[in-house]
């Protein structure tokens, strides 16, 4: 149920008849969420949303007489409203969903282009989970970083440590947030590992993305590649991402398709947990905006192990699941607004931060 105690209200927009009555479906059978109206078109679903005020819209991009992007473009202008794409798995169709996640949407549910009744229901339970979530969500301004600008260099009074390295996790919200947070590192930084709850090929685009707009350089990660100073590495949405010893000194990357953890693959504990049992102190930890716990008991590794960890403030997050529940457990060191981490984790790596041992 919604904060009000009643039904979290759903329209779902989208040009097929199918994706609506499978969504309709998936939203009906949950019993805290129904579906207020369906719409074929963002004409007809501009009425249907004045009608019926939901809570969340769901909103397919490629859709007659307007564009699924210029219908949230308004709509987050002039009713703003958590809004879920409906996202393909294409170059094209990743990359209009991170577009969309700029212009203001909360999340998104991937759909293939075959077989897609089979796929959304195995993925019922998720697709609710992200409408609940949404629900829930706290809408941030559109992004400042819409078109790429200048690398920008930080000027450092004081040489950051050469033998740290940073740990990154997120999930809902968490494109933009680590686009924020890359956007405030130093081109010339150390190396950076990021797990993004994301699909497969989507991360592949959003790693490009980031790199077109962010001063040290980004990648997709693969395994057995050494780790390198002014470079962040996303993790592929198919595989858990950790940090692993290389046989001639310093470390690399180890992929794996094991089983999911906490429900995700990338998940982010794998990650947190080889950086507290390889780096102890040389390590910082940041979870950011996402629902769930995952991050928490491998952020709580990482501080016993004697790393700087920081966590998202509930007020600048989308969601604020994961940086609470590693806070819960006391694994958050220092919390800060979206807008400061950077400087923060900064901070930490030229020696000034509280717990950061040198």
């Amino acid at each position: 149920m919604s904060a009000a105690g009643r039904k979290i209200r759903v329209v779902v927009v989208d040009d097929s008849a199918l994706v609506r009555s499978l969504l309709t479906a998936i939203v009906n059978e949950a019993p805290d969420m129904e579906v207020a109206a369906t719409a074929a078109d963002p004409i007809i679903a501009r009425e249907k949303i004045r009608e019926t005020n939901p809570d969340v819209v769901t909103l397919d991009v490629e859709m007659p007489r307007m564009d699924g992007l210029e219908f949230l473009r308004r709509l987050m202008r002039l009713r703003p409203t958590p809004v879920l794409m409906i996202s393909s798995f294409t170059d094209a169709g990743s990359e209009t969903t991170l577009a969309a996640l700029e212009i203001g949407a909360v999340d998104f549910i991937h759909k293939p282009a075959n077989d897609i009744a089979r796929h959304m229901q195995e993925y019922a339970e998720d697709i609710r989970e992200k409408i609940r979530a949404a629900a829930a969500a706290r809408l941030r301004q559109p992004s400042r970083f819409l078109q790429p600008g200048p690398a920008r260099r930080i000027g450092m009074a004081t040489p950051l440590r050469r033998d740290a390295l940073v740990f990154v996790g997120a999930s809902t919200g968490g494109t933009e947030a680590i686009k924020d947070f890359l956007m405030g590192m130093p081109a010339d930084g150390p190396p950076i590992l990021i797990v993004q709850h994301m699909p497969e090929h989507f991360t592949f685009t959003f790693a490009m993305r980031l790199d077109r707009l962010c001063p040290i350089r980004v990648k997709e990660a693969e395994d057995g590649e050494a780790v390198k100073p002014g470079v962040a590495y996303i993790a592929p949405g198919h595989s858990h991402m950790r940090l692993a010893p290389a046989a001639a000194g310093g470390y690399r990357i180890a992929l794996d398709q094991g089983e999911k953890v906490n429900r995700h693959r990338p998940a982010v504990d794998p990650l947190f947990e080889s950086a507290a049992r390889l780096l102890g102190k040389k390590a910082i930890g940041v979870i950011l905006t996402g629902m769930g716990k995952d991050g928490a008991e491998g952020l709580l590794q990482m501080r016993h192990a004697g790393a700087a960890t920081f966590g998202q403030d509930e007020a600048s997050c989308v969601v604020y699941g994961m940086p609470r529940e590693a806070f819960k457990i006391g694994a958050v060191m220092q919390v800060h607004p979206m807008n400061r981490l950077a400087e923060k984790v900064i901070e930490c790596l030229q020696g000034h931060a509280e717990g950061v041992i040198t």
